[in-house]
């Protein structure tokens, strides 16, 4: 009884989608969603290591946005994060943007707990502390160096730091969520650095760390801003700015669109889909009435 959803075409996922979601809030708008979901899902395609072709959900990030109807709700091709520039000197946009993804602190450099240092010469104290200051500073034009114009760091950016990527005219971005980081990293090729130590025990940054992305920007929607980046190397997110009433509404939503991702991945993977309204019940049921009529016994 099943049939498969290739010879049905794209009707047929659409459809399974709004079935998902006429029992709930957005029954009324079912098929405006319908369709963003369907795209959704498509963008994400990617194939795994044994040759499956697999969709998976956790690509398509859900923003949930106060404000305006749900009629606003968009999708964006490309992956956005709710995370702002860390200071106002640094540009909104960039353009063919490399991307550093690091996870360690870019603060001013101090000396692990439980380290001695004697010192003989006051003057000396003064030396330690401008030398510091200059391994966050050369930290940070290492970096740069390496041709990076957008820094995404998961852990903090001090000031200090933040002064040489605001007069290199870089995005810096802190505190991005680990699995924001990790995504953003599979989706445009970069690595995520963990430490600028090398072999030589110097410290540098290689440039083949970088990942590739058309455009990173930061956009302002309702309340919030977000940054956008799109058009990302090896593109395999999408993400859905949901919009309306108030944060139960949102959830609601959120809720709704989730469900009906998951039913569509199940559709694409599976490649196979059965006729609703309980049709396939009432068809299994006269099947079984007949096959028991050509019993003998009770059983």
């Amino acid at each position: 009884m099943a049939l498969k959803t290739d010879s049905l075409g794209r009707d047929a996922l659409i459809k399974a989608a709004t079935t998902s979601m006429s029992s709930k809030l957005l029954a009324g708008e079912s098929e405006f969603f319908a369709n963003m979901v369907v795209d959704a899902m498509q963008n994400v395609k990617m194939t795994n290591a044994s040759g499956q072709v697999k969709y998976p959900v956790k690509n398509v990030h859900i923003l949930k946005t106060h404000g305006k109807s749900t009629k606003e709700t968009k999708l964006v091709s490309g992956y956005a994060i709710e995370a702002t520039r860390s200071s106002q000197g640094m540009p909104k946009v960039m353009k063919n943007a490399k991307i550093a993804c690091v996870d360690f602190n870019l603060n001013k450099y101090r000396l692990q707990m439980g380290v001695q240092v004697l010192v003989q010469d006051p003057d000396n104290l003064d030396l330690i502390r401008q030398r510091e200051m200059d391994i966050c500073k050369e930290r940070c034009q290492k970096i740069i160096a390496a041709g990076a114009n957008v820094v995404l760091c998961s852990r903090g950016i001090d000031d200090f730091a933040l002064k040489y990527f605001v007069e290199a005219g870089v995005i810096a971005v802190r505190r991005v969520k680990k699995g924001d980081l990790r995504r953003i990293a599979a989706n445009s090729g970069a690595k995520i650095v963990v430490s600028l130590a090398d072999d030589e025990s110097t410290e540098s940054f290689d440039p083949e760390n970088l990942g590739d992305c058309e455009i990173v920007e930061e956009r302002k929607i309702g309340d919030w801003e977000y940054m956008f980046f799109e058009g990302m190397k090896f593109q395999r997110a999408s993400t859905i700015v949901v919009r309306g009433a108030n944060e139960f509404f949102l959830d609601e939503i959120e809720r709704s669109i989730h469900d009906s991702l998951c039913v569509v991945k199940r559709v694409l993977e599976s490649n196979s889909v059965v006729a609703g309204g309980g049709s396939v019940e009432v068809a299994l049921s006269v099947y079984l009435d007949d096959f028991a009529r050509t019993l003998g016994t009770r059983e």
